[in-house]
Order: structure tokens, then C-alpha cells, then sequence
């Protein structure tokens, strides 16, 4: 199984996995192309039915991945490391669409730590404008 993003008709990929807490997962799913995030999260029951199928889910799972369990777990333990994502808004994503797409993750990525580091809440284009003149471009 797997989630389209229904703009772009492309794959969605894994964004980050929290894990279990009230015995509900969250997994973030986001477009490679348009960056559109969707949330899908489980309820107990599901949780407990993946849980014991011997997917091992949280803390520790990638070591036991590495010893032979499921290694979807090891992804959800990778994921958790990532740090989340700011809020965009609507104007900085079209801007950030025009970015050729072989470069646009890692423009993303470094923009969003820039704005981090200057303490915005979101991307916004005045954001955009401060990260590209700090890098130079």
C-alpha cells in the first residue's frame, strides 16, 4: 500500500513515524514534489494488530531490525530522529516549487534549519529572502 498525492499523482513518502503513545501511532507522509503532508494515525487496536504481527515499534527498534525483525521498525526509529518540519506558508511553497527538483529537498531542508536557527515560527517569503542572502545566492 502506498499514498499518492493527489496534485501530482507521485508516490508519498515517509516524512516521520512518532511513536506509540495512548497506544496510537502517527506516520507523515509527504510529497517529494509539492511537499503536501497528510497525517495517518492508528487506534489502539490497529497498534496492538501491527504490534503483534512482531513489527516492533519505538525506541530500540533499528538494533532489533538489525538482529531480524521487521525492518519497516527500523524506519519508524529513523524517522523519529528527524527533527519536524516548519509550517510554510502558501507564497513560500510556490516559491519554493520553482527550485529545480534535484535540489529542492536539500534547499528545504536548509532553509528550515535557517529559520530555526533565527527563531521564525514558519517559512515565509521574507524567511526565503534573509536564508538566500546568508547563502549567497
Amino acid at each position: 500500500m502506498k499514498f499518492l498525492c493527489v496534485v501530482c499523482d507521485t508516490p508519498m513518502r515517509l516524512e516521520r513515524a512518532e511513536p506509540p503513545k495512548d497506544g496510537s501511532i502517527t506516520a507523515v507522509f509527504e510529497c517529494p514534489e509539492c511537499f503536501h503532508q497528510i497525517a495517518m494515525l492508528t487506534n489502539p487496536m490497529e497498534t496492538q494488530a501491527v504490534t503483534s504481527l512482531g513489527v516492533q515499534i519505538g525506541p530500540g527498534a533499528a538494533e532489533r531490525a538489525a538482529a531480524g525483525g521487521c525492518p519497516f521498525s527500523g524506519m519508524i526509529n529513523e524517522m523519529e530522529e528527524k527533527p519536524l518540519r516548519m509550517p510554510w506558508t502558501r507564497e513560500a511553497l510556490d516559491r519554493l516549487a520553482k527550485i529545480p527538483d534535484f535540489v529542492r529537498p536539500m534547499a528545504k531542508d536548509s532553509i528550515e534549519q535557517f529559520a530555526r536557527q533565527q527563531g521564525h515560527d514558519e517559512v515565509s517569503e521574507q524567511v526565503m529572502d534573509e536564508a538566500r542572502g546568508l547563502f549567497g545566492m
